[in-house]
């Protein structure tokens, strides 16, 4: 399979008023952190919440009269199955998103509620895959592969166009790779108009797949691991994106959890910006790792889409990951006036008690104690670090959990 530039500009041209272009905004407080210029390509602005609409919709539009009756069928576990789903909804032609049976609740009623038919089977992408093939084989419908496909990697290109439009002098464009279909867009749309601008894969250190593959010279499959960030947990790359990714890139490298957390919880707090763990994962290495100092630097931001539950475990452990919210065990005598002492030390230092959790009855817990759970806001590490201090200078005996 070979994709050109001009493959891209096609996709460009077909794309009408369906897709947006989106933002590219320069963060003052991501630079400052980095010691790049940071440019956020904010990518989680398109309709239905992912770049993958892009590749989706040109896919679809690109059908023949014939293939549109017999309609579509793709497996996802989330923004691919919008993308189908929506692109569908938009040229009138019957759907079908098979999706693993644990898929987030969230994802399924958004899919369904974009029109599309949605069977739950497999337990992870694989199997839904199988179960995809084995009913396009039946209906006719075809296959919307997420990735490996060129009008998927073309339409994905159009984001390279786009930044080079906004930026025309950008030195490095981070992007995020699971099955590699975005990168390789990218890569054919900037390295054809400068091969200059150095283009890093990110990948999540618990599915290296691309990064392994061409290590090995070979496609690699990752058995096993687990990843917050769902949108790039691919086992194994495309075939296609893989010779594309081999061809191209600059370098790939990888990012924790940890790391993709705390950045998630920054673009939350400082850009007002809700971005799933897939999306931050470009930025979670510049901020983690300060790769480029003084260069002009463009993370793409390729999605937004996260479990309303799942965001509230962000908050928390991004908090806690910042030094911003401590949480500690202190057992008491069960006598009036215990708490206060410890509360009186603790609000000394203008912390703020967030949360109190009496125990008594727990088998650790001494007859005549009470073991007291607080949950601790401070200013930042500094802070958290004194509070600690001046406990055990007060004679507190205390257990750090978090």
């Amino acid at each position: 399979m070979t994709i050109t530039y001009d493959d891209i500009i096609k996709a460009k041209e077909a794309q009408g008023n369906v897709i947006r272009k989106t933002s590219l905004v320069f963060s003052e407080t991501f630079s400052k952190l980095s010691g790049s210029k940071v440019y956020l390509k904010n990518e989680f602005e398109q309709k239905t919440g992912s770049f993958k609409l892009r590749g989706a919709y040109y896919k679809i539009k690109s059908l023949t009269d014939d293939e549109k009756k017999k309609g579509v069928i793709a497996a996802s576990a989330g923004n691919h199955a919008q993308g189908v789903a929506y692109a569908s909804s938009l040229e009138n032609i019957s759907c079908t998103i098979v999706m693993p049976i644990n898929a987030s609740p969230a994802k399924v009623s958004a899919t369904r509620n974009y029109g599309a038919k949605v069977v739950l089977s497999g337990k992870n992408y694989d199997e839904s895959s199988l179960k995809a093939q084995d009913i396009a084989s039946q209906t006719g419908a075809t296959i919307i592969h997420a990735f490996d496909d060129p009008y998927i990697i073309s339409a994905q290109g159009v984001i390279g166009l786009e930044i080079i439009d906004q930026l025309s002098d950008v030195d490095e464009i981070y992007v995020p790779i699971g099955g590699g279909g975005l990168i390789s867009g990218v890569l054919i749309a900037i390295k054809s108009k400068n091969p200059n601008v150095k283009i890093i894969g990110v990948e999540s250190n618990a599915f290296p797949a691309m990064k392994m593959s061409l290590e090995s010279g070979k496609l690699e499959t990752i058995t096993g691991g687990y990843t917050i960030a769902d949108g790039i947990s691919v086992k194994t790359p495309g075939s296609n994106t893989f010779e594309i990714v081999k061809k191209y890139v600059d370098e790939i490298v990888l990012v924790t959890d940890s790391e993709i957390i705390k950045t998630m919880f920054l673009l939350m707090e400082r850009s007002k910006s809700v971005v799933e763990p897939a999306g931050a994962a470009g930025l979670a290495y510049i901020l983690s790792k300060k790769p480029s100092p003084g260069k002009k630097v463009v993370p793409i931001l390729c999605g937004g889409n996260i479990d309303m539950y799942l965001l509230g475990q962000i908050v928390a452990k991004g908090l806690t990951a910042m030094g911003r919210m401590v949480k500690i065990m202190i057992q008491l005598k069960d006598k009036p006036g215990a708490l206060k002492e410890v509360v009186d030390e603790i609000s000394s230092l203008s912390v703020n008690i967030v949360e109190v959790i009496h125990d008594r009855i727990s088998s650790q817990i001494d007859a005549g104690t009470v073991g007291v759970t607080l949950n601790l806001e401070t200013e930042d590490e500094t802070q958290a670090e004194k509070l600690i201090q001046h406990l055990k200078e007060k004679n507190i005996e205390f257990k750090i959990l978090t």
